[in-house]
């Protein structure tokens, strides 16, 4: 998606060679029209999927989830990773480890909101090491529904989530790919195969 690649090359910095911050666009500031074309993107890509309902999880997941629903004309949920007083019957969780904070939380979402005949896009701004799209399908196996794919924003291919992730038989569809965060530039996967 060349217009998210704009984005990442203008105005991404790139804080280590693990860390990209992308905080001006996607996941403290969010760029309305660019959340409109990652929805379009998704919607696209899923069409022949028979989505009836999108997950994600708080915070940075919403905008590009409740961009693809929009688009597939379904709902969207979000797991909380802190339960509120009114959050206390009928939960399906999960732990998830976050590779960026470096914190282990546990997510819910209440059981009434995926139903055993649902059939559930995955969305999620970054994959790194795949734990949060894994605790988000552990959710919805719990569920009794289906996860038809995973839908990530920004796949950083050099860790081992995506591949995780598909060797586990999970359609996944990441909007862009980073081979490398090698000399303070991402470097996306198309390029570095053409290089090679």
């Amino acid at each position: 998606m060349d217009l998210l690649k704009r984005k990442i090359e203008t105005e991404g910095r790139v804080l280590s060679n693990q860390v990209l911050k992308v905080d001006t666009f996607l996941n403290h500031q969010i760029d309305p029209e660019l959340m409109v074309e990652i929805g379009k993107e998704f919607a696209q890509r899923f069409k022949d999927d028979k989505i009836t309902k999108v997950l994600t999880i708080e915070s940075s997941g919403i905008a590009p989830g409740l961009m693809a629903a929009l688009e597939l004309h379904v709902p969207v949920v979000f797991a909380r990773k802190r339960k509120s007083l009114t959050m206390v019957n009928d939960l399906l969780t999960a732990s998830v480890h976050s590779f960026t904070k470096n914190e282990t939380n546990e997510i819910s979402v209440s059981q009434k909101f995926i139903e055993p005949t649902d059939n559930v896009l995955i969305i999620d701004d970054f994959l790194a090491n795949g734990q949060a799209a894994l605790g988000l399908a552990e959710i919805v196996e719990k569920s009794g529904a289906n996860t038809a794919g995973i839908g990530i924003v920004i796949e950083k291919s050099f860790q081992d989530g995506g591949q995780l992730l598909r060797n586990k038989g999970f359609k996944v569809e990441s909007l862009a790919q980073i081979a490398s965060l090698e000399n303070g530039k991402a470097t996306f996967l198309d390029e570095a195969e053409v290089v090679l």
